[in-house]
C-alpha cells in the first residue's frame, strides 16, 4: 500500500506550524481540554525538545484544564518520592533530592534538567493549594521489587507493627537477590520456588485492613495507604514478571504494560474519589507504549501496550499524542548500563514517517490525525524508535518498525532537528559530545 499521491497537502491543510517556539502548542490544548486521560509520548527517551513541550503543555493543563496529575514511565516508589516532594511532604529540601531515588539505568531519563526545573515549578504550583487539589507526580512502571516491598514494610510498621512481622515472614520468601532477575532464573532452574501465594496474601491483608489504618475524610492517611496497597500491587506484578521472564512462552511486554493499565485505573479511581470528580491524568511515556500496538508490528504478535488498552477501555476520554524528529542529537548508550553519550541521530530512512515529516515546508508542527489525512496516514510507513539504546551502525533493524499513523495516535507532533538532553550526571562520554560517539563512514 502506498501513500495517498496528495499526502503533502492534506498535511499542510491539517497541520499547524510551530515557528520558533515548539512549545507553543495552542491548537492542541483545545483537543485535549476535557480528557481524562493524556498520553504524551517521545520518539526517544533523551531529547531535550520531548521533555520541554511534553512539560508545557502539562503546564497549561495544569494551569488552564484542571489537569489532576503526571504519571509517568518510572518505578512507582522512586516517582512517589518527586510526589511528596511537590505537595509538600517528606523531608527533600531539593528536586535535585527529590529525583536521586531514580537510581537504575538510565538516570538520565527522569534525572535531567527538565525535568529539575519542572519538579520545582510543581511544588512551588502546589504551594497554596489544598491538599486535594495538589497536582500529583506517580509511577506507572513495576521494575521495583524490593523497593517496593521496603516501602510497603515502613508503612506497616507505622500503622501496624504486628502486621509488619507478619509481612515480614511473607516476603522473606523472596529474599535479597540484589538483582530481581536472579529470582526469575532460580525458579525456572528449579533452584527455588514461586512466591507468589505469599505476595497475594500480603496485598489481600493490606487491603482487608484498610478501614483499619485509614481515618474517614483525612486524605493522608488514605493516600498513605493507597500507596502501600500500590507498593503491595506492585510486588504482586513484578514477582510474575521476573518469575516468568526466563520463559519464552510468555509475552513480558503484555505483563509490563498490563500492569501500567491497572496503576492507571487504580489512580484515577483513587483521585477521582479524592476529588470527587473525575480526575485528570498526563501520562509521560514513550510512543511504544502511548502509541496503539494494533496499529504497529506489535498487534500480529500480540503485543499490546498501554495506549491500546487505554483506548479499549476510556474510549473518546482519552488521547494518544505522538513525538517524532528527524535528526539531530540524542542522549542514550551503546550497552546496556552502559554511560550516557550525546549521539548524533541519523536522518530519517526514504520511507520513513520522519522523512516525509522533514520534507514538508514548515520543520515543527503539530498534526492532528483525524478525517482525510489521518485515512491516508494508515497506509504502512516505517517509524523510528530510539530508547536507552541507540546503535546508529544498525540503525535500520535496531530503531525502525512498520506502523500505520493515522490509527496509532490522535495527533503527532514533528519537531524536525532536536538536541540532546543533559543529564543531571553527566558522564565523561556524553560531555566529550557527538563527535566521539558517531560512527563517521558507516
Amino acid at each position: 500500500m502506498t501513500y495517498h499521491p496528495q499526502i503533502a497537502d492534506l498535511i499542510h491543510k491539517a497541520a499547524y506550524p510551530l515557528g520558533q517556539v515548539p512549545q507553543d502548542v495552542t491548537p492542541l490544548l483545545r483537543q485535549l481540554a476535557q480528557k481524562h486521560f493524556i498520553l504524551l509520548g517521545e520518539a526517544t527517551h533523551g531529547t531535550h525538545e520531548f521533555y520541554q513541550t511534553r512539560i508545557a503543555i502539562t503546564k497549561q493543563l495544569i494551569l488552564h484544564h484542571g489537569l489532576n496529575a503526571i504519571a509517568i514511565e518510572g518505578d512507582w516508589p522512586s516517582a512517589y518520592r518527586v510526589n511528596r516532594y511537590v505537595r509538600w511532604q517528606g523531608d527533600d529540601k531539593n528536586p535535585n533530592d527529590a529525583l536521586s531515588d531514580f537510581k537504575r539505568f538510565p538516570l538520565w531519563m527522569w534525572r535531567n534538567t527538565p525535568m529539575l526545573d519542572f519538579v520545582l515549578w510543581l511544588r512551588q504550583h502546589n504551594e497554596s493549594l489544598p491538599s486535594t487539589r495538589q497536582v500529583g507526580f506517580y509511577g506507572l512502571d513495576m521494575y521495583s521489587l524490593y523497593e517496593s516491598i521496603a516501602a510497603v514494610l515502613e508503612y506497616l510498621d507505622s500503622v501496624d507493627p504486628e502486621a509488619a512481622l507478619a509481612a515480614r515472614r511473607f516476603y522473606a520468601c523472596l529474599g535479597q537477590a540484589g538483582y530481581e532477575g536472579y529470582y526469575g532464573y532460580h525458579i525456572q532452574s528449579g533452584k527455588r520456588r514461586s512466591c507468589e501465594v505469599e505476595v497475594i496474601q500480603q496485598l489481600q491483608l493490606l487491603r482487608e485492613n484498610s478501614l483499619r489504618y485509614t481515618k474517614p475524610g483525612d486524605d493522608a492517611s488514605e493516600d498513605d495507604q493507597f500507596q502501600a496497597e500500590q507498593n503491595a500491587r506492585l510486588v504482586h506484578s513484578a514477582e510474575n514478571y521476573y518469575r516468568q521472564m526466563f520463559d519464552s512462552r510468555v509475552n513480558t511486554w503484555n505483563l509490563r504494560d498490563s500492569h501500567m493499565m491497572e496503576t492507571l485505573d487504580n489512580l484515577y479511581q483513587h483521585l477521582t474519589q479524592r476529588l470527587q470528580q473525575p480526575a485528570r491524568i498526563a501520562v509521560w511515556e514513550h510512543n511504544s507504549h502511548v502509541g496503539d500496538a494494533r496499529a504497529t508490528y506489535m498487534g500480529p504478535r500480540n503485543q499490546h501496550n498501554l495506549g491500546q488498552l487505554v483506548r479499549e477501555r476510556h474510549g473518546a476520554q482519552c488521547a494518544l499524542i505522538g513525538f517524532t524528529t528527524h535528526k539531530g542529537t540524542v542522549t542514550a548508550a551503546s550497552t546496556w548500563d552502559g554511560p550516557a553519550e550525546r549521539k548524533k541521530i541519523r536522518p530519517g530512512l526514504p520511507d520513513s514517517v520522519e522523512h516525509l515529516f522533514h520534507s514538508l515546508e514548515f520543520p515543527d508542527f503539530l498534526l492532528p490525525l483525524h478525517g482525510e489525512v489521518a485515512q491516508a496516514l494508515q497506509a504502512r510507513k516505517l517509524q523510528r524508535a530510539i530508547g536507552v539504546l541507540y546503535l546508529p551502525e544498525t540503525e535500520r533493524a535496531s530503531h525502525y518498525f512498520h506502523c500505520h499513523l493515522g490509527d496509532q495516535f490522535d495527533a503527532v507532533l514533528h519537531l524536525d532537528t532536536t538536541n540532546a538532553i543533559e543529564p543531571l550526571d553527566p558522564t565523561s562520554e556524553w560531555l566529550s559530545g557527538e563527535q566521539s560517539t558517531f560512527p563517521f563512514g558507516v
